[in-house]
């Protein structure tokens, strides 16, 4: 009981203005985890950021090794099953999978693997597929080999997704419909650079039926349109494609590329070369550059910032016209098509999935301020 209270303590002072102190308490943690092979420490950790949304503690999960990682993946199972805690715990899994830790082959065998998919099978939130979707299509490329043996259910979830877009079910808001269309031109994108061959034979089938046929004539045949012939459809096979072999020569980076590559958007060649979004950000936004990469909102050095951030004048904020809406320079994302690299889309994904969540709300003029950023590095992504 000692014990419980005294990690209590710690998990408030984390939290303390004082930088100092956190980075004090940050290292007792990290010492503790570092002797304590045990799940008791994680589990902690993992409850109190789900309920605080602490970014101390985020910085510090975002960061574990073995064989703590078996503990994160476990309690984020656990969560990611209860409709109540399922969008946090998948920003969560965003948040560390776009550091794409050394541990990140585990997640093929995770339990947390098939949790994910069963989500994206039989869940209803909007906000839960587009977040869901997208940490599928940042791991993928993680885990090549998975295809082998979880195939059909990333064809059947690519499915579903594509008809929502179509059906756009009336308890759906629009907006949040508009941000699950890119994120199923994202899955597209990925599954089709992946897996041609058994793609293009899943399309073929599944778009055959009748009942089908109006989604592939309005949301996939236009995604189609977008992509090159995969030279795979010539010289490889079904088979070909889950073998292990394949991958095994093959960097994450390394399959990102090749799927970089199938794309007709001519921004991609300069992806390939190394062109980041964050120099097309600096490119296109010289003036605020400086305020972006200072914001914890689109933090790529994992560095949990503070938890607020300089007030900003109005004329630089995106207007909102209701609550919960997003700004109106975004209304046009399910035209624009999606295909950078996972950690981009991951550093959406997550800052995406907390403002429509309302996580945000309680920053004040720091939620139009993520709102901007958002803007800013969607503008910065290759369409």
């Amino acid at each position: 009981m000692a014990q419980q209270a005294n990690i209590g303590e710690l998990l408030s002072m984390l939290d303390s203005p004082m930088l100092s102190v956190r980075d004090d308490v940050t290292a007792v943690f990290k010492e503790n985890l570092n002797s304590d092979r045990g799940p008791v420490l994680v589990n902690t950790l993992v409850d109190y950021y789900l309920e605080t949304n602490s970014q101390p503690v985020l910085h510090i999960l975002t960061t574990l090794q073995e064989p703590h990682d078996k503990h994160l993946l476990d309690k984020m199972n656990e969560y990611v099953g209860k409709a109540a805690s399922r969008l946090s715990t998948l920003s969560l899994l965003g948040h560390v999978v776009r550091l794409q830790p050394s541990w990140k082959h585990k997640l093929s065998q995770a339990p947390l693997l098939p949790s994910l998919l069963k989500c994206l099978k039989v869940d209803t939130d909007a906000i839960v597929l587009t977040t869901g979707a997208l940490v599928l299509v940042t791991v993928l490329p993680m885990i090549p080999q998975s295809g082998k043996q979880h195939l059909r259910d990333f064809f059947d979830i690519f499915g579903r997704l594509s008809s929502w877009c179509l059906k756009k079910p009336g308890h759906v808001t629009e907006i949040y419909l508009v941000h699950l269309h890119a994120s199923v031109y994202a899955l597209f994108h990925r599954l089709y650079g992946m897996y041609p061959c058994n793609f293009v034979s899943f399309l073929r089938s599944h778009y055959s039926m009748k009942e089908n046929l109006e989604t592939f004539e309005e949301v996939v045949k236009p995604m189609m349109e977008h992509v090159r012939i995969h030279p795979e459809l010539v010289t490889g096979s079904k088979d070909h494609e889950l073998d292990p072999r394949r991958w095994k020569r093959l960097e994450t980076h390394d399959v990102v590329i090749e799927c970089a590559k199938i794309s007709l958007d001519p921004t991609e060649a300069s992806y390939e070369d190394g062109y980041s979004v964050s120099h097309q950000i600096s490119a296109r936004f010289p003036h605020r550059s400086a305020d972006v990469t200072a914001s914890s909102y689109v933090d790529t050095q994992n560095s949990y910032g503070n938890a607020t951030s300089t007030p900003h004048s109005t004329s630089r904020l995106m207007l909102l016209n209701t609550p919960g809406q997003l700004p109106q320079t975004l209304s046009s994302l399910s035209t624009r098509l999606l295909t950078e690299p996972p950690q981009v889309w991951c550093q959406i994904v997550c800052l995406l999935s907390s403002l429509l969540a309302g996580e945000a709300d309680h920053l004040g003029q720091d939620l139009a301020y993520g709102w901007e950023n958002l803007s800013l590095l969607i503008s910065g992504v290759s369409f």
